[in-house]
């Protein structure tokens, strides 16, 4: 059987059958020092493990694990072991939506709130009938930052994504005005995917889009018990992240193995595997790269298009692309079409690791340079100076689902305070104001049971609309936290400049 039909249930004594030659698969590549230079990092760092698949030209020429899976059970890690995807969920998810695209379900530029039966996203600021499907997946729809989880022994039950979109779906930009990574737009993305199915956003992927690319250790939202070779994931310190799930399924809830990433790569690049349904139309994958919107970011997100980034590997080459950071899981999945190549790394744990992993596999494949620039040093933060429009006292309230609070913001030359629903007045610490938006945080509370559940602070994120200042004021809790992964909820805030 050639290389990219191998399913991940084919196994060999714990090694898959590519690796029954006794010859390392690493060698037969010639991605030697690569699979070397992964067991010096693995040696020299808490990170746990490592999983690779490259495919170049239809065919899988290197997948292969390292280091532990789970070290308590001395499980060790393989391209079959089934890591969380992270952010990896979204070119995935909106696979699923594409599916209903080309069956004529849905339509990518008609508003979401036409799909989404009761559950509406609220227009703060433009009008809702402009934050359509397409906008949702390239997160341009107004809607805000948001990642919630939930560990298995905290007393609050995780909400469900109708009481999520119903307690934070606001517009806090009016749709088009700018780009703002958003789970939320991608948990709109899943209610509508299982909404116009009739079944679970999990049965349809699975159903529609898993099984038929032959992705069989792929699923969304893993259950509490660890399948055999699942890999757990760990903190910083080596310790284990106790288990959690989040409120934002199509964003972040995907779990895959190595092989089967790379294989859904592989069906991106139009290679047309013949154990793979055609699921969608070579156009409709073109579709999914087309009208990407510019981010504003310096890094691989130079551009976004529908669920996936657009920009360029450290030698020119045009890259298609996403990667994933959550609470012990870092992911990268690169494509470069005009190479037909695919690459996926895969860790469990919150380090660096894989990403320098994935600039080895590009440099060895020609598409990267080994020997980057250093970083330039970030250059001490200018003083804060406030446009005279900026400069005066403002009053309004922030919106949460439990009801409304008093919000008062004082900005002179000198910095900024706020007072939040009767709160002691405190400093606005590290104000900005840049592109219209003035941004700091507070010490404050919010007084919501979801914000409680983490410590966290106030960041104001508003922008200047002449005596108006409006957008999200968010409670974030440290990244990436201790014990419990972070959380950053956003509530709707208008503030009127006082005369």
């Amino acid at each position: 059987m050639p290389a990219a039909g191998r399913a991940c249930l084919t196994w060999l004594g714990g090694l898959s059958v590519a690796a029954a030659s006794g010859v390392p698969l690493a060698a037969q590549a010639n991605f030697g020092p690569v699979a070397e230079t992964i067991r010096r990092a693995l040696a020299d760092s808490a990170a746990p493990s490592i999983a690779v698949a490259v495919a170049k030209n239809g065919t899988i020429v290197w997948e292969e694990g390292f280091g532990w899976a789970d070290r308590e059970r001395k499980i060790p890690a393989t391209e079959h072991t089934v890591y969380s995807l992270a952010s990896i969920s979204k070119p995935i998810t909106v696979t699923g939506v594409m599916v209903l695209v080309e069956r004529g379900k849905v339509e990518l530029d008609r508003p979401i709130n036409d799909y989404s039966g009761d559950v509406k996203v609220t227009a703060r600021v433009g009008e809702a009938a402009a934050a359509t499907l397409r906008r949702a997946a390239n997160h341009t729809s107004g809607l805000p930052l948001h990642y919630s989880y939930w560990h298995d022994d905290e007393v609050s039950a995780r909400p469900s994504i109708d009481e999520t979109i119903q307690r934070y779906g606001n517009l806090v930009t009016a749709p088009g005005e700018r780009w703002l990574y958003s789970n939320l737009g991608f948990a709109m993305l899943a209610h509508v995917i299982g909404r116009v199915s009739g079944t679970s956003f999990a049965e349809f992927m699975r159903d529609e889009v898993f099984l038929p690319l032959g992705m069989e250790h792929t699923v969304v939202n893993v259950g509490r018990t660890l399948e055999k070779g699942q890999a757990v994931r760990y903190q910083a310190s080596g310790k284990p992240w106790p288990f959690y799930v989040s409120d934002h399924p199509g964003g972040g809830s995907t779990t895959g193995c190595a092989h089967d990433l790379v294989r859904f790569g592989m069906f991106h690049l139009k290679n047309h595997l013949p154990d793979q349904k055609p699921i969608l139309t070579d156009r409709t994958i073109d579709a999914m790269r087309d009208s990407a919107v510019v981010t504003g970011r310096t890094d691989d997100y130079v551009r976004y298009a529908q669920g996936w980034a657009i920009g360029n590997t450290g030698l020119g080459h045009h890259l298609v692309s996403h990667s994933g950071t959550i609470g012990g899981a870092s992911t990268y999945l690169d494509l470069i079409p005009a190479e037909n190549v695919a690459v996926v790394v895969l860790g469990n744990g919150d380090s660096d690791v894989p990403a320098m992993i994935r600039r080895e596999i590009l440099a060895a494949l020609g598409y990267e340079r080994r020997e980057r620039s250093p970083a330039p040093r970030p250059s001490a933060s200018p003083s804060f100076q406030p446009p005279a429009e900026l400069i005066g006292t403002w009053r309004g309230t922030v919106h949460t689902y439990r009801g409304e609070r008093g919000v008062l913001v004082t900005i002179d030359g000198s910095g900024a305070r706020a007072q939040l629903d009767g709160q002691p007045e405190t400093p606005v610490q590290g104000p900005t104001f840049r592109d219209g938006f003035f941004r700091g945080r507070i010490a404050a509370n919010i007084g919501t049971p979801d914000a409680a559940r983490r410590t966290h602070d106030l960041r104001f994120e508003v922008k200047l609309r002449g005596t108006v200042l409006n957008g999200g004021l968010i409670t974030a809790s440290p990244w990436p936290g201790v014990d419990q992964v972070s959380n950053a909820l956003t509530h709707w805030v208008e503030l009127r400049k006082q005369q």
